[in-house]
């Protein structure tokens, strides 16, 4: 088992390692289309864009804005950065949902663990990760000044917290993880609401890991 979690827990920082490079080497060297500059420049003077306002996202991006060590002109690529580096870090929680899943279907109990099923796990999560960071619309806004990548590193975050609740569920301070999935949540909503989008996948993994199935319990 002690194998196992140092194998996923490197390969999770190998693929994020080629997302994070793959985003910061291709990133909006300014603003492109859309809100992308509207967001850059409010971020900047910590103002509020447009109605219903993304505050915690501000707040980010201003942070990531001061590494542009008072050039204006590179203000735009900071803030683009933030969004590839949490882009990446979607990536990261990903793999480690996808083998957490994978981990259940092929290997069940300690007795099971051979090499082969390991790598057919690693491989799972790698190519769904992998997929995922050169598809299309995630890498479009990664490498832009946009909440998107933001809110899709909340998402990431708060299923893959779910995930690890599950594995402890039966500890003392197991809750402990459905505190941090609420503090994230309530963070998350300042970024965007398409976050609580996960909120009836957390719930079914509660059900199903704390009670027995149902169809009455299911509905209820």
């Amino acid at each position: 088992m002690k194998n196992y979690k140092l194998v996923n827990n490197l390969s999770g920082w190998i693929i994020f390692i080629i997302a994070a490079a793959t985003y910061l080497l291709t990133i909006e060297p300014t603003a492109s289309l859309w809100d992308c500059g509207e967001f850059i420049a409010s971020a900047f003077k910590l103002e509020v864009g447009h109605p219903p306002g993304n505050p915690v996202f501000m707040v980010m991006a201003r942070f990531f804005t001061l590494f542009a060590s008072g050039n204006v002109t590179k203000v735009s690529a900071m803030v683009n950065s933030m969004s590839a580096l949490a882009s990446a870090f979607s990536i990261l929680f990903l793999f480690w949902t996808i083998t957490h899943l994978a981990r259940k279907i092929i290997i069940r109990n300690e007795s099971e663990f051979t090499l082969s099923r390991l790598i057919a796990v690693m491989s799972a999560g790698a190519v769904g990760a992998l997929a995922y960071t050169f598809s299309d619309s995630f890498w479009f806004s990664a490498v832009e000044g946009e909440v998107y990548a933001t809110s899709s590193f909340f998402t990431a975050v708060v299923f893959w917290a779910i995930l690890k609740w599950e594995d402890v569920a039966d500890d003392k301070y197991a809750d402990r993880w459905i505190i941090l999935i609420a503090f994230l949540m309530g963070l998350s909503i300042g970024v965007h609401l398409l976050n609580l989008l996960t909120l009836p996948a957390i719930i079914l993994v509660y059900y199903f890991r704390k009670y027995d199935f149902s169809w009455k319990g299911f509905a209820i």
